[in-house]
């Protein structure tokens, strides 16, 4: 008798679905800390427009950009675990 191995063809992921969700919740944390830099300019090229400097443009949006970051490493080095992975 002869045993048939049967060659299973799956292709595994390297991310999982939760790796994805938050790699898109990182991005939309870099977009928004972006879109809060926006702004401030003067229509006047003459006139300078403290604007600026408010603590949207130097404080927040930066601390919002940098922490999209954090979410991305944390969506790239995050192990799928084994259970997510067979569902």
């Amino acid at each position: 008798m002869k045993e048939t191995i049967k060659a299973t063809n799956t292709t595994e992921f390297v991310f999982d679905k939760i790796n994805f969700r938050w790699m898109l919740i990182g991005l939309a944390l870099i977009v928004v800390g972006f879109l809060l830099m926006t702004g401030g300019g003067s229509d006047d090229p003459k006139v300078f427009s403290e604007a600026i400097f408010d603590f949207r443009r130097l404080t927040l949006a930066p601390i919002i950009v940098m922490a999209g970051f954090v979410v991305e490493i944390y969506a790239i080095m995050r192990k799928p675990n084994c259970k997510e992975v067979a569902e």
